[in-house]
């Protein structure tokens, strides 16, 4: 049989290592500072014997062991407090410990143990809720999951709007059907396929070689869009993607997500050549990537771009964002008066805040835990949820809120903090009303619209 050179090199290797052990003198008393003596033929000795070496090596004869020092020896580490060394006996060159300096030590130390226990007590106790909050919780999910299959998904068109699955939305939806329910909740009005965004892609894909290699304009199939605005959203893009959830390190350069997240918002570009790239859109397409495979992410995420409270954001059309800012005030002021007053004091407006969470769906202000509950209702609610959701964050804050001036509240609500618990924010969020003088939401977007464009017939110098 063959023995692989490997192996032989092993073996000489360890034979020399023996032999070395064998003629270096201080070898074994080396392994003996660390508790250990190397095996060794025909090495077997007794006890007496091996201390007998070790008295004749240390120099000095052995005296036997005070009842103490041997409860010392025993211990497995050496106490590195002094509430092991509390019921010690002082060292035999000092004074004795007075009897009520030890009966003190003593209840010191009783007092310790007692609190120590009381403590790992409490500790095991909160270990021990936690596993039974997670045990619940994935019973639940599991639950869930059984309901959405079985029930829900194999009859979408006639349970979707029901209350029962409008309850079980608002609890979160499971992450191995979110996919699925957002693909469905978000719909496909556009009449995307798979071919279309492989079209899309080899396009964009095309694009990006010909900007690389210096084409000229004329190359290039639109000409309305000039070749330096399509390489500034090339480079926007590859900026965006960078900075996309820096922290999870899958969408970056080199990561398993990169270049799904690339081709989506490259393909975009070219299915939409009037919008464009827009910064904020890379992390609505981190997240449905996510939670769909990318063909599917780009058909969402294109039928959500396309829905009107996006288009008015991501195409930067100011007269209807300031529609969509006056409608929030509106239900601002009916919910929250005592923080709108101290808003408007400030003259703190809502684009300052309200712009970064429209434009990427929360993602990048909440934790993506959170974000996606609030995409969940989202995808049931509509963009009124988005609103609502934000009318929620300043409920919760509100005391916080009311005692900080304007720089304060911009930069708190720039960067919300990053452990906002999750049932007493969607809780704060089910304790706003979208009803404003009997009317909802979508009411008084359209009769603010309605009163715009009143305005503006009415006032030909608005127009100029």
């Amino acid at each position: 049989m063959a023995v692989s050179p490997l192996f032989l090199l092993m073996d000489r290797n360890l034979f020399a290592r023996k032999q070395n052990a064998r003629l270096d003198p201080h070898g074994d008393l080396g392994w003996k500072v660390f508790g250990k003596v190397p095996l060794r033929e025909n090495s077997q000795k007794d006890s007496k014997k091996t201390q007998k070496e070790y008295e004749e090596e240390a120099g000095r004869p052995h005296k036997p062991l005070s009842p103490k020092q041997n409860v010392r020896k025993n211990l497995d580490f050496e106490p590195l407090s002094t509430t092991a060394l509390i019921l010690e006996d002082r060292p035999a060159n000092l004074p004795a410990k007075p009897a009520e300096e030890a009966q003190k030590h003593r209840q010191q130390y009783e007092e310790m143990v007692v609190q120590a226990k009381k403590r790992e007590i409490k500790e095991a106790q909160r270990r021990k809720k936690q596993q039974e909050e997670r045990c619940r919780l994935e019973e639940s999910i599991g639950n869930a999951v059984l309901v959405w299959n079985n029930e829900i998904l194999p009859n979408w068109e006639t349970m979707w709007c029901s209350r029962k699955v409008r309850e079980l939305w608002w609890q979160g939806i499971p992450p191995s059907v979110r996919g699925k329910v957002w693909s469905l909740a978000i719909g496909n009005e556009l009449n995307i396929t798979h071919e279309l965004y492989d079209i899309c892609l080899a396009r964009a894909k095309e694009k990006w070689r010909s900007l690389s290699a210096g084409a000229s304009e004329a190359e290039n199939e639109d000409t309305s869009f000039s070749a330096a605005d399509r390489e500034a959203s090339l480079e926007l893009i590859k900026l965006d993607i960078s900075r996309t959830f820096p922290n999870l390190c899958i969408f970056q350069q080199g990561g398993p997500y990169h270049d799904m997240l690339h081709s989506i918002l490259g393909a975009y570009t070219c299915y939409r050549p009037d919008v464009g790239y827009v910064q904020g859109m890379s992390f609505i397409a981190a997240v449905l990537i996510l939670n769909l495979d990318t063909a599917d992410a780009f058909i969402a995420f294109s039928n959500l771009l396309n829905k009107p409270c996006q288009m008015a954001f991501f195409r930067v059309d100011h007269g209807l964002m300031l529609t969509y800012f006056a409608a929030f005030e509106v239900f601002f002021e009916e919910n929250l008066p005592k923080l709108f007053a101290h808003f408007k004091k400030h003259n703190l407006t809502p684009d300052i805040y309200l712009i970064d969470w429209i434009f990427t769906l929360y993602s990048k202000s909440l934790p993506l835990d959170l974000a996606c509950r609030i995409w969940d209702v989202f995808c049931r609610d509509g963009e009124e949820f988005l609103f609502r959701t934000a009318l929620g964050i300043l409920k919760l804050f509100e005391d916080i809120l009311t005692k900080m001036d304007f720089i304060h509240i911009a930069q708190f609500l720039t960067k919300l903090p990053e452990d906002l618990p999750s049932e007493e924010f969607f809780t704060s969020i089910a304790a706003i009303q979208m009803q404003s003088r009997n009317k909802k939401w979508a009411q008084v977007l359209l009769a603010l619209q309605k009163d715009n464009r009143d305005m503006e017939r009415g006032s030909p110098s608005l127009r100029h």
